[in-house]
């Protein structure tokens, strides 16, 4: 986490993913402007006047909100001129996202788990999440082993906009995604060892991962 102070009235607040697991909130809370959510603000005003002399109290506070695929949160924090009020009322929007890194490309998407475990993980959540009534559209999908890592394709997603963003959320807390990935593709099926060859999602499920 850090914090940048723009003037007087306004700060920027970086976050990340590791921040987010330091305070035991996944993504999906985060998202939801939790109560949980709430106190990690609080928390980090009290950082921001610790650290940069941002006092929040009787003042107004306007937050925008912007969110990238690799992880990365910034708040824009705006305070406006006291009301009398004796804590900020909280309320997170949704963040914006830069949909040029936040959707994946329909034609193949390709993402990369450390192990075997961390995918029987991700395939497990998506199993319990509000994704789950899309797994059978996820059908053309292929698991391939090469240098020790598993690699996740999809070849054209069949989600719409909306929910291709939240499954590349939930992807991210799980697995990073690769770049040129159809030049990737071919060197993958070239040089990796396939490990499930279609419908990967349901196949751990059904044969790999704890339901």
């Amino acid at each position: 986490m850090r914090i940048e102070k723009l003037n007087d009235n306004k700060i920027r607040i970086f976050l990340n993913l590791e921040d987010l697991k330091e305070k035991n909130i996944d993504l999906h809370t985060f998202m939801s402007n939790s109560l949980e959510t709430q106190d990690l603000f609080l928390d980090m005003l009290s950082m921001a006047e610790t650290e940069v002399g941002f006092k929040t109290h009787n003042y107004k506070l306007i937050i925008e909100a912007l969110a990238s695929s690799d992880g990365n949160f910034i708040l824009t924090i705006t305070r406006m001129k006291p009301e009398g009020q004796s804590v900020p009322n909280i309320t997170i929007p949704k963040p914006k996202v830069k949909r040029q890194s936040i959707t994946p490309n329909k034609a193949v998407s390709i993402y990369k788990f450390n192990s075997f475990d961390e995918f029987c993980e991700f395939c497990n959540y998506i199993n319990t999440s509000s994704l789950s009534k899309y797994i059978n559209k996820l059908k053309n999908s292929s698991l391939i082993l090469y240098n020790e890592n598993y690699y996740l394709i999809f070849n054209n997603l069949n989600l719409n906009i909306a929910n291709l963003k939240i499954f590349t959320y939930s992807l991210s807390e799980f697995a990073s995604r690769t770049k040129n990935e159809e030049l990737f593709e071919r060197k993958l099926k070239e040089h990796g060892k396939i490990i499930i060859a279609k419908n990967v999602i349901s196949t751990c499920l059904k044969y790999f991962a704890n339901t």
